[in-house]
Order: structure tokens, then sequence, then C-alpha cells
């Protein structure tokens, strides 16, 4: 299975850091966000890795180079011209990459230990959602979940990770401009095409210097 990192967002909260760092090469113990990832998703069997870029963008291939250090091809899609398309613009950019195989797509900007499956099966899916419980900059989370379905509306929701497995025929016919995948799961799930399960280890979604700190405590 091949994998896209998720690492073209300006994070603005996270300024004045990101004023001249993009946000998936700050460092959680001493090491780039993006680099726990792309070191656990070779040792999980991924060996093909595509990653957008916008905002200050060529400072990530320069760090990252072609991924042979960590015995991965490192792709990039650049949105350095167009400005970054959010999640769903990059993922269409980038689609090409995948051919009609499902794939993995984790945010550049999280800290976890949640443990990739290069064999995931969506079976008649279109997307596979990892959600964690809700955190303090997020109570009312995002989806519910019953049954390993991943639903709107539940008395009980959850905080999407920012991790999923997907299908191609998600972003069938759409263009690659700017636009957020929120909808698109939204009307999939309607459609009860999407599965999820609940991680409930260690997350962080490092949007601001506050939660930087916190990851960088963790022993």
């Amino acid at each position: 299975m091949k994998a896209m990192i998720l690492a073209a967002g300006r994070g603005e909260r996270m300024r004045p850091l990101t004023d001249h760092t993009p946000k998936p090469l700050l460092k959680v113990h001493g090491k780039a966000l993006i680099v726990h990832h792309i070191e656990k998703l070779s040792c999980l069997g991924f060996d093909e890795i595509v990653i957008n870029i916008a905002h200050l963008g060529y400072k990530i291939p320069e760090t990252l180079g072609d991924g042979s250090k960590w015995g991965v091809n490192l792709v990039y899609s650049d949105e350095q011209n167009s400005g970054a398309l959010e999640s769903a613009g990059g993922i269409i950019k980038a689609l090409a990459f995948f051919g009609n195989d499902t794939f993995l797509v984790v945010n550049g900007d999280i800290f976890c230990d949640y443990e990739f499956d290069s064999s995931f099966e969506l079976g008649d899916n279109l997307a596979h959602l990892i959600l964690v419980p809700n955190p303090k900059h997020n109570p009312d989370g995002d989806f519910a979940l019953k049954d390993e379905r991943v639903l709107n509306n539940g008395e009980e929701k959850f905080t999407f990770s920012g991790i999923g497995y997907y299908s191609p025929k998600l972003f069938e016919g759409l263009r690659a401009e700017k636009s957020a995948l929120a909808p698109l799961l939204r009307l999939a799930i309607d459609k009860s095409s999407v599965s999820g399960n609940l991680h409930v280890g260690i997350w962080y979604d490092i949007g601001t210097p506050q939660r930087l700190e916190a990851a960088n405590r963790l022993k």
C-alpha cells in the first residue's frame, strides 16, 4: 500500500514558529513530526510515500531528500504556486500516484503511536477512519461510531485523528482545487460507505505551540 502525508498547511496558529519552518518540520523529541511518520511507515511496510507541499514547501524536500535514508521513495506533490489545496484537493492532485489501490493518508502535523496497517482492506467501503477520544480543543467530536461504522450523528462523538484509508473511488470525477475532506466523508457516511475504529493511545494534534510543548513533555 502507498501512503500520503499531508504537509501543505500554513499553520497560522503555530506562528511565529511556522513563519520560517513548515509545521511538519517542527520537532518532537528532537525529530521532525514528518520524520516520525516516515520512520514508522517504513517499518510497517510502506515504501512509496507522496508528500504535498505548499507553505515554505521547498524546505521539506531539502530536508528529507528522496527518502532513501529511510528505505522509502518520497514523491512530492507541489502546491506552492496554486496555494494549499486543503485535504481533499491535495489528495485529488496526487491521486494518479495511487492507481486503483487503497491508500493511507496521515496528517503531517499529528504525533501519535497508531500502527499504520499496510495490508488494510477496505472491502466495499470508500474509507476507513481512525477516530480518537475528544481532546480539550475539540470537545464535541466529529463523528459517531457504532459497530465499526462511522456515523454523522450519534449520542457520543469522537474526533477524526487525521488518519484514514481511502479508495480512489471516493474522489472520482473531482477536480484538484481547494476543497475540504469532511464534506466528502459526510456524503459517503450518509451512504453507509465509511467504516472506522477508535484509537485510544497517544495522539496529539500539533495545532498550537502549547500542544507542541505538551507532546515534547511526553516520556
